[in-house]
Protein backbone atom coordinates (compact mmCIF):
# COMPACT_ATOMS: atom_id res chain seq x y z
CA UNK A 1 0.00 0.00 0.00
CA UNK A 2 1.25 3.44 -0.74
CA UNK A 3 1.21 5.77 2.36
CA UNK A 4 0.65 9.63 1.19
CA UNK A 5 2.96 10.98 3.67
CA UNK A 6 2.23 14.92 2.77
CA UNK A 7 -1.58 15.02 3.39
CA UNK A 8 -3.00 17.87 5.08
CA UNK A 9 -5.87 17.07 7.57
CA UNK A 10 -8.00 19.22 5.11
CA UNK A 11 -6.92 17.19 1.90
CA UNK A 12 -8.84 14.29 3.25
CA UNK A 13 -11.15 12.45 1.12
CA UNK A 14 -14.14 10.59 1.84
CA UNK A 15 -12.20 6.62 1.04
CA UNK A 16 -8.63 8.09 2.94
CA UNK A 17 -7.63 5.40 5.66
CA UNK A 18 -5.51 8.60 7.44
CA UNK A 19 -3.00 7.89 10.58
CA UNK A 20 -2.96 11.17 12.68
CA UNK A 21 0.74 11.16 15.03
CA UNK A 22 0.51 13.93 17.20
CA UNK A 23 2.83 14.82 20.15
CA UNK A 24 0.74 17.22 22.39
CA UNK A 25 -2.86 17.27 22.93
CA UNK A 26 -3.74 20.45 21.57
CA UNK A 27 -2.91 19.44 18.36
CA UNK A 28 -4.90 16.47 18.41
CA UNK A 29 -8.23 18.40 19.14
CA UNK A 30 -7.12 20.90 16.64
CA UNK A 31 -6.69 18.91 14.07
CA UNK A 32 -9.52 16.21 15.05
CA UNK A 33 -11.87 19.43 15.38
CA UNK A 34 -11.03 20.37 11.53
CA UNK A 35 -11.54 16.66 10.40
CA UNK A 36 -15.13 17.25 11.99
CA UNK A 37 -16.12 20.42 10.84
CA UNK A 38 -15.14 19.57 7.04
CA UNK A 39 -17.15 16.90 6.94
CA UNK A 40 -20.12 18.43 8.74
CA UNK A 41 -20.19 21.30 6.03
CA UNK A 42 -19.93 18.40 3.32
CA UNK A 43 -22.87 17.41 4.68
CA UNK A 44 -21.70 14.27 6.20
CA UNK A 45 -22.30 12.36 9.44
CA UNK A 46 -19.05 11.93 11.82
CA UNK A 47 -18.35 10.07 14.58
CA UNK A 48 -15.72 11.03 17.49
CA UNK A 49 -14.38 7.87 19.08
CA UNK A 50 -12.42 8.87 22.28
CA UNK A 51 -12.19 8.52 25.83
CA UNK A 52 -13.08 12.19 26.54
CA UNK A 53 -16.38 12.96 28.20
CA UNK A 54 -18.62 13.41 25.34
CA UNK A 55 -19.43 16.99 26.99
CA UNK A 56 -15.99 17.89 27.03
CA UNK A 57 -15.14 16.87 23.29
CA UNK A 58 -17.94 19.11 22.25
CA UNK A 59 -16.80 21.99 24.13
CA UNK A 60 -14.01 21.49 22.32
CA UNK A 61 -15.58 21.79 19.10
CA UNK A 62 -17.59 24.63 20.21
CA UNK A 63 -14.52 26.61 21.41
CA UNK A 64 -12.96 26.31 17.80
CA UNK A 65 -15.86 27.85 15.93
CA UNK A 66 -17.61 24.50 15.28
CA UNK A 67 -21.23 24.20 15.54
CA UNK A 68 -21.47 21.16 17.47
CA UNK A 69 -25.13 21.41 19.38
CA UNK A 70 -26.78 21.39 16.18
CA UNK A 71 -25.12 19.06 14.48
CA UNK A 72 -25.98 16.55 18.13
CA UNK A 73 -29.32 17.48 18.29
CA UNK A 74 -30.22 16.35 14.35
CA UNK A 75 -27.83 12.90 14.97
CA UNK A 76 -25.17 14.65 12.02
CA UNK A 77 -22.47 14.11 14.64
CA UNK A 78 -21.61 11.82 17.95
CA UNK A 79 -18.99 12.10 20.35
CA UNK A 80 -19.10 8.66 21.68
CA UNK A 81 -16.00 6.33 23.90
CA UNK A 82 -14.46 3.43 22.48
CA UNK A 83 -16.38 1.11 25.05
CA UNK A 84 -19.27 -0.23 23.29
CA UNK A 85 -17.97 0.74 20.01
CA UNK A 86 -14.22 -0.74 19.67
CA UNK A 87 -14.39 -2.75 22.57
CA UNK A 88 -16.41 -4.61 24.47
CA UNK A 89 -15.49 -5.17 29.07
CA UNK A 90 -12.12 -4.06 27.68
CA UNK A 91 -11.66 -6.45 25.63
CA UNK A 92 -10.80 -5.98 21.80
CA UNK A 93 -11.57 -8.20 18.81
CA UNK A 94 -11.21 -7.33 15.04
CA UNK A 95 -14.60 -8.64 14.33
CA UNK A 96 -17.06 -6.75 16.81
CA UNK A 97 -15.30 -3.27 15.87
CA UNK A 98 -15.41 -3.67 12.31
CA UNK A 99 -19.10 -4.71 12.31
CA UNK A 100 -19.92 -1.66 14.20
CA UNK A 101 -18.42 0.57 11.75
CA UNK A 102 -20.18 -1.29 9.13
CA UNK A 103 -23.11 -0.41 11.14
CA UNK A 104 -22.66 3.08 10.88
CA UNK A 105 -22.10 3.13 7.47
CA UNK A 106 -25.69 1.65 6.92
CA UNK A 107 -26.59 3.84 9.31
CA UNK A 108 -25.47 6.76 7.90
CA UNK A 109 -27.50 6.23 4.58
CA UNK A 110 -30.34 5.03 5.90
CA UNK A 111 -30.29 9.00 7.55
CA UNK A 112 -29.94 10.31 4.13
CA UNK A 113 -26.14 11.64 4.54
CA UNK A 114 -23.78 12.07 2.06
CA UNK A 115 -20.84 9.85 3.54
CA UNK A 116 -19.60 8.93 6.89
CA UNK A 117 -16.50 10.24 8.58
CA UNK A 118 -14.76 8.35 11.52
CA UNK A 119 -12.21 9.61 14.10
CA UNK A 120 -10.98 7.39 16.20
CA UNK A 121 -8.62 8.02 19.39
CA UNK A 122 -6.51 4.50 19.58
CA UNK A 123 -5.33 5.88 23.62
CA UNK A 124 -7.47 2.59 24.17
CA UNK A 125 -4.55 0.36 23.01
CA UNK A 126 -2.49 2.15 25.81
CA UNK A 127 -4.75 0.53 28.46
CA UNK A 128 -4.33 -2.93 30.09
CA UNK A 129 -6.98 -4.45 27.35
CA UNK A 130 -7.29 -7.82 26.21
CA UNK A 131 -6.92 -8.60 22.46
CA UNK A 132 -4.43 -5.71 22.08
CA UNK A 133 -2.14 -7.52 19.77
CA UNK A 134 -5.19 -7.68 17.15
CA UNK A 135 -4.75 -4.13 16.39
CA UNK A 136 -2.80 -4.24 13.46
CA UNK A 137 -5.36 -7.09 11.80
CA UNK A 138 -7.69 -4.22 12.43
CA UNK A 139 -5.82 -1.55 10.77
CA UNK A 140 -5.13 -3.66 7.76
CA UNK A 141 -8.75 -5.01 7.58
CA UNK A 142 -10.16 -1.53 7.30
CA UNK A 143 -9.13 -1.42 3.56
CA UNK A 144 -12.33 -3.09 3.09
CA UNK A 145 -14.86 -1.12 5.31
CA UNK A 146 -13.50 1.96 3.14
CA UNK A 147 -13.52 0.14 -0.11
CA UNK A 148 -16.93 1.26 -1.12
CA UNK A 149 -15.59 4.78 -0.63
CA UNK A 150 -18.85 6.27 1.89
CA UNK A 151 -16.66 6.19 4.53
CA UNK A 152 -13.13 7.87 5.80
CA UNK A 153 -11.39 6.99 8.57
CA UNK A 154 -8.82 9.18 11.26
CA UNK A 155 -6.99 6.60 12.92
CA UNK A 156 -5.04 8.61 15.88
CA UNK A 157 -2.09 7.62 17.61
CA UNK A 158 -0.10 9.65 20.51
CA UNK A 159 3.42 9.41 19.34
CA UNK A 160 5.18 10.01 22.87
CA UNK A 161 2.95 7.29 24.27
CA UNK A 162 2.96 4.11 21.55
CA UNK A 163 6.37 2.76 20.90
CA UNK A 164 7.67 2.93 17.35
CA UNK A 165 7.35 -0.80 16.85
CA UNK A 166 3.51 -0.29 17.22
CA UNK A 167 3.50 2.91 15.21
CA UNK A 168 5.18 1.00 12.47
CA UNK A 169 2.99 -2.18 12.40
CA UNK A 170 -0.04 -0.01 11.63
CA UNK A 171 1.87 2.68 9.71
CA UNK A 172 1.59 1.08 5.94
CA UNK A 173 -1.71 -0.10 6.52
CA UNK A 174 -2.79 3.51 6.02
CA UNK A 175 -3.16 5.74 2.49
CA UNK A 176 -2.72 8.80 4.31
CA UNK A 177 0.08 10.10 7.07
CA UNK A 178 -1.34 13.05 8.70
CA UNK A 179 0.62 15.79 11.28
CA UNK A 180 0.63 19.14 12.40
CA UNK A 181 2.25 21.24 9.95
CA UNK A 182 5.07 22.84 12.17
CA UNK A 183 7.55 25.67 11.69
CA UNK A 184 9.69 25.54 14.74
CA UNK A 185 9.72 23.61 17.56
CA UNK A 186 12.29 23.52 20.83
CA UNK A 187 12.10 23.41 24.32
CA UNK A 188 11.15 26.97 23.80
CA UNK A 189 9.54 27.76 21.73
CA UNK A 190 6.84 26.01 19.33
CA UNK A 191 5.54 27.50 16.11
CA UNK A 192 2.16 25.48 14.17
CA UNK A 193 -0.33 25.95 11.85
CA UNK A 194 -3.91 25.98 13.19
CA UNK A 195 -6.16 24.20 11.14
CA UNK A 196 -9.66 25.10 13.56
CA UNK A 197 -9.94 27.93 13.21
CA UNK A 198 -7.56 28.26 10.21
CA UNK A 199 -4.49 30.48 11.29
CA UNK A 200 -0.79 30.10 13.09
CA UNK A 201 -0.74 28.97 17.20
CA UNK A 202 2.58 30.27 19.32
CA UNK A 203 3.44 29.10 22.50
CA UNK A 204 6.18 29.65 24.88
CA UNK A 205 8.87 32.46 24.45
CA UNK A 206 9.65 34.40 21.26
CA UNK A 207 12.33 36.90 20.11
CA UNK A 208 14.02 37.87 16.89
CA UNK A 209 15.79 35.10 16.43
CA UNK A 210 12.94 33.09 15.37
CA UNK A 211 12.41 35.41 12.79
CA UNK A 212 12.19 33.16 9.78
CA UNK A 213 9.68 30.68 10.64
CA UNK A 214 7.86 33.11 12.33
CA UNK A 215 7.58 35.19 8.90
CA UNK A 216 7.01 32.00 6.65
CA UNK A 217 4.16 30.92 9.14
CA UNK A 218 2.16 34.45 9.01
CA UNK A 219 2.99 34.38 5.44
CA UNK A 220 1.23 30.82 4.78
CA UNK A 221 -1.69 31.78 7.11
CA UNK A 222 -2.54 34.80 5.35
CA UNK A 223 -3.00 32.55 1.84
CA UNK A 224 -5.31 30.84 3.66
CA UNK A 225 -9.16 32.33 2.52
CA UNK A 226 -11.63 33.90 5.15
CA UNK A 227 -10.67 35.29 8.60
CA UNK A 228 -7.45 34.16 10.45
CA UNK A 229 -6.66 33.37 13.94
CA UNK A 230 -3.31 34.17 15.09
CA UNK A 231 -3.47 32.59 18.44
CA UNK A 232 -0.85 33.28 21.36
CA UNK A 233 -2.69 32.14 24.07
CA UNK A 234 0.14 30.08 24.85
CA UNK A 235 2.71 32.59 24.53
CA UNK A 236 4.47 34.02 28.10
CA UNK A 237 7.22 36.20 26.29
CA UNK A 238 6.94 38.56 22.56
CA UNK A 239 9.90 40.79 22.04
CA UNK A 240 9.35 43.96 20.17
CA UNK A 241 10.18 42.48 16.67
CA UNK A 242 8.17 39.89 16.75
CA UNK A 243 5.39 41.91 17.98
CA UNK A 244 5.42 44.18 15.15
CA UNK A 245 5.89 41.43 12.68
CA UNK A 246 2.72 39.76 13.72
CA UNK A 247 0.95 42.98 13.83
CA UNK A 248 2.18 44.11 10.30
CA UNK A 249 0.95 40.95 8.91
CA UNK A 250 -2.64 41.47 11.13
CA UNK A 251 -2.63 44.67 9.26
CA UNK A 252 -2.05 43.47 5.86
CA UNK A 253 -4.06 40.71 5.98
CA UNK A 254 -7.15 42.53 7.58
CA UNK A 255 -10.46 43.86 5.60
CA UNK A 256 -12.65 42.47 4.09
CA UNK A 257 -11.96 39.82 6.83
CA UNK A 258 -10.97 39.63 10.43
CA UNK A 259 -7.47 38.98 11.88
CA UNK A 260 -7.70 37.59 15.41
CA UNK A 261 -5.03 37.97 17.88
CA UNK A 262 -5.82 36.21 20.55
CA UNK A 263 -3.50 36.54 23.52
CA UNK A 264 -2.60 36.50 26.93
CA UNK A 265 -3.09 39.54 28.91
CA UNK A 266 0.55 40.34 29.08
CA UNK A 267 0.93 39.60 25.31
CA UNK A 268 -2.38 41.55 24.59
CA UNK A 269 -0.74 44.55 26.18
CA UNK A 270 2.51 44.05 23.80
CA UNK A 271 0.40 44.86 20.90
CA UNK A 272 -2.48 47.27 22.58
CA UNK A 273 0.55 49.75 23.24
CA UNK A 274 1.45 49.26 19.07
CA UNK A 275 -2.39 50.58 18.37
CA UNK A 276 -3.41 47.47 17.33
CA UNK A 277 -6.79 47.93 19.30
CA UNK A 278 -7.65 50.46 16.67
CA UNK A 279 -6.68 49.12 13.69
CA UNK A 280 -9.72 48.31 11.51
CA UNK A 281 -10.37 44.35 10.70
CA UNK A 282 -7.95 43.37 13.64
CA UNK A 283 -9.29 41.97 16.57
CA UNK A 284 -7.38 42.00 20.21
CA UNK A 285 -9.09 39.63 22.60
CA UNK A 286 -7.40 38.48 25.74
CA UNK A 287 -7.51 34.59 27.00
CA UNK A 288 -7.27 33.56 30.63
CA UNK A 289 -4.72 31.08 30.04
CA UNK A 290 -5.40 29.82 33.65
Amino acid sequence: MTVDAGAQITDLRLGDHACLTYGEREDLLDLTAAFVRDGLSAGLKVVWVSDEVAAQAVSELVRRGIAADPALASGQLAAVPSEGRLLSGKAFRTGQANEWLNSQLSACQQEGFQGLRVAMDMSWALQPVTGVEQLPEFEQGLAAVLAGGGVSVLCQYDRERFDPVTLGSVAGFHTRSVTASTYHADAVLRICRQYAPPGVRIAGEIDFRAAEPLALALAEAIRLPGDITINLAALSFIDAACTRMILDAARGAAEPRTVLLECSAFVADRFASLGAAGLPGVSLVSVDVG
